[in-house]
C-alpha cells in the first residue's frame, strides 16, 4: 500500500503572517538562511503543492512537479505546468494516489488556504520558521485560526503535532526554525 508524507514549509512574522496586507511576501520576511533550508527541504520532495497565486508568481526554475490547488481546475487535470487540483471535487487521498501512485513526499509551501487544507488532511512534518522582530499588521495569516488569536504553534500542537527543539538559522536576524512532527 502506498504511503505519503506531507511536509509544510513556512516563514512567519511575530504576528503569524506569511504575507503583508497586499498578499505579497515582503522583504522583511525574506531571509537567506531560511531560503537555503527551505529550498533544501523542497529538493527532498517528490511533488510540491501550492496555491494558484503562489504558482503564478513563483517561477519553477528547478522543474519540480507541482500540484496547483485551484477552484478553477476541473477535478484533477494534468497541464503543461503541473497537476491542477480542485479539492472541492477530488479528495486529497484520491489526488495523492493518482499523482504519486507509489507513494512519496509532498511539500506544501502555501499559501494560507493550502496550509489549512493540508492541516485538515494531517501534516507528517511542518517546518515553521519565525522571523522575530517582524510584524505585518493586516497581513495574511499562515493558518486561518491565527486570525482568531491562535499562534501557528498553537494550531500545529492542536492538530496533534509535537514541536522539536528550535534551531537558530540566522542569529543576527533572529530567525528560528522549529520542526513540528506527528508522533
Amino acid at each position: 500500500m502506498a504511503a505519503w508524507t506531507i511536509e509544510g514549509f513556512a516563514i512567519v512574522s511575530d504576528d503569524d503572517r506569511i504575507a503583508d496586507a497586499s498578499g505579497a511576501m515582503p522583504k522583511t520576511l525574506r531571509n537567506e538562511a531560511d531560503s537555503r533550508a527551505f529550498q533544501a527541504g523542497l529538493d527532498r520532495m517528490d511533488a510540491i503543492a501550492l496555491g494558484r497565486r503562489s504558482h503564478a508568481v513563483t517561477a519553477n526554475r528547478t522543474g519540480r512537479l507541482r500540484i496547483v490547488v485551484s477552484s478553477t481546475a476541473d477535478g484533477l487535470e494534468r497541464r503543461t505546468d503541473g497537476w491542477w487540483w480542485n479539492p472541492a471535487t477530488v479528495e486529497t487521498s484520491e489526488m495523492l494516489a493518482r499523482i504519486l501512485p507509489e507513494g512519496g513526499a509532498v511539500g506544501v509551501p502555501g499559501g494560507r488556504d493550502v496550509f489549512d487544507l493540508f492541516l485538515a488532511h494531517g501534516y507528517t512534518r511542518f517546518h515553521l520558521t519565525r522571523a522575530h522582530g517582524v510584524t505585518l499588521p493586516g497581513g495574511v495569516a499562515v493558518f486561518s485560526a491565527c486570525d482568531h488569536g491562535q499562534t501557528a504553534e498553537d494550531v500545529l500542537a492542536a492538530s496533534g503535532m509535537a514541536a522539536g527543539d528550535p534551531h537558530v538559522l540566522d542569529e543576527a536576524n533572529s530567525v528560528v526554525l522549529t520542526e513540528f512532527i506527528r508522533p
